[in-house]
């Protein structure tokens, strides 16, 4: 049984929702998740990986700011990589192939082991007074009321999965889509849209023939995302790499009037710097072939994400497509590939400190704001709890201009510029990026983690004192 009140309440049990329930909990309020299934909390429902180009120092900057998904990255990852080697070190970015399991599994130990109260149910509208938020409903018909809300609804309003001509209304491939959290913003003046995001099929790892791929290692002397995280020696678990090839495209080409992409049933834009293979296939018309990687989504895993094939064709043209190429040539599927349609808010609607500008106390963060990644989401999240306990007690929020890090550089690029598409972050996106390495990130930061008392007193003596 859970309270009627709450100070703090987040809807949405992704890593923008942990993030900001966890870092609301310590910072000193009381707090509840809202989550429509209590299994799925921190799911990696994409890529089993964290980090990467400009990624890998925003998981830094987390760390720093007293969030849990560095260090938690760390103690789940089976390879960890430094990527952009061959350029500057001001864009080196440091990457792991995580497993999923150990990672759902370490972050729903930190929730239980806060006081963080988890609710297993759907919010469905909220209560609006005064231009303040009051409470949110629940699809069981309570009610909870808080002084802040924070809505990390993810791919979860109004969710549309599209493969080929077949429509299933979910939030995820086998999960119920949340109805009525848009609507109800509407009704109280807010304006929302729609943007698409894919995901590729997952392959059964005894259908594929190994020796016919090539081995991808990770570092031998790897870099861990959390500062706190000493004795270094994770696993290098070998992912693989494969080749599209002239039939690959051709089977994709004869079947793009069945991609709900190219017959006109996705009216929700799509990530342009993460595009379907039926993009690439159409856009790059000059290759001959693309790279794929066959990732393990957790140790010793039968089930193998195939990254780079991101794509909504129907399930057969999947397979037929994916059997043209020599180590697949008797592959099965396990889940096909699919596109996603979801609701979201454009981030004009919201300050720096990601509160929105017509209700106070409520706060978006994540595919809410029209961000796509893991990462992305995580940052928000920490920045939304951080200042909705902030706004509680009346103390200074925290804001993070562009010169400071990529989470300042994300921010102000969500309220000063249309979101047409799912927002990504780069390096080329920070004008700042010479100085906002990942190697320096708690320098940067230090401020701010000292001045909101982010981080316990004997973490951030002993980060000091490694300076």
């Amino acid at each position: 049984m859970f309270k009627n009140r709450y100070d703090v309440v987040v809807v949405g049990g992704g890593h923008s929702g942990v993030e900001a329930a966890l870092i609301s909990s310590y910072l000193g309020v009381s707090v509840s998740l809202v989550t429509m299934d209590k299994n799925a909390i921190a799911r990696m429902s994409c890529n089993p990986a964290i980090g990467g180009l400009a990624k890998g120092q925003i998981v830094r900057e987390i760390d720093v700011l007293g969030g849990a998904m560095a260090e938690t990255a760390d103690i789940s990852g089976l390879q960890f990589k430094t990527l952009n080697k061959s350029k500057g070190r001001a864009v080196w970015s440091p990457r792991a192939q995580i497993d999923k399991r150990v990672y759902e599994k370490n972050i729903f130990k930190k929730i239980k082991n806060s006081s963080v109260s988890i609710i297993q149910s759907e919010a469905i509208s909220v209560d609006i007074q005064n231009y303040k938020i009051k409470s949110v409903f629940l699809r069981s018909g309570e009610k909870i009321n808080c002084s802040c809300l924070i809505i990390t609804a993810g791919t979860f309003l109004s969710g549309l999965i599209h493969i080929g001509e077949r429509k299933i209304l979910a939030g995820r491939m086998g999960e119920e889509r949340s109805e009525g959290i848009t609507e109800s913003l509407k009704s109280y003046g807010f304006f929302s849209g729609r943007l698409k995001t894919g995901t590729p099929p997952r392959i059964d790892k005894k259908t594929i023939n190994w020796k016919k791929t090539s081995l991808s290692f990770g570092d031998d002397d790897p870099i861990p995302f959390s500062y706190s995280t000493g004795n270094f020696s994770p696993p290098n678990e070998p992912c693989h790499t494969i080749y599209t090839n002239k039939e690959t495209h051709n089977a994709i080409r004869n079947n793009l009037h069945l991609s709900p992409m190219y017959s006109g049933d996705i009216n929700g834009t799509g990530p342009r710097y993460c595009p379907s293979i039926e993009d690439k296939i159409n856009r790059f018309k000059e290759r001959n072939s693309h790279l794929l990687h066959l990732e393990p989504e957790w140790k010793n895993s039968d089930q193998i994400y195939l990254n780079g094939f991101s794509t909504s064709l129907p399930e057969e043209a999947q397979i037929k497509a994916l059997r043209s190429i020599p180590a697949l040539k008797n592959v099965t599927l396990l889940r096909p590939g699919y596109a996603i349609e979801y609701d979201f808010f454009p981030p004009s609607q919201v300050k720096t400190t990601l509160e929105t500008k017509n209700v106070s106390g409520l706060f978006f963060a994540g595919q809410m704001n029209g961000t796509s990644g893991y990462e992305e989401a995580a940052a928000q999240g920490l920045v939304c709890g951080i200042n909705a306990v902030k706004k509680l007690k009346g103390e200074k929020t925290l804001t993070l201009p562009r010169d400071s890090s990529y989470i300042g550089v994300m921010i102000d690029d969500l309220i000063t510029k249309d979101t047409l598409e799912p927002y990504r972050m780069f390096t080329s996106r920070a004008e700042y990026r010479l100085m906002l390495r990942y190697s320096n990130t708690f320098e940067r930061l230090l401020g701010h983690s000292s001045k909101h008392k982010l981080l316990p007193k004997k973490k951030l003596a002993l980060l000091k004192k490694a300076l």
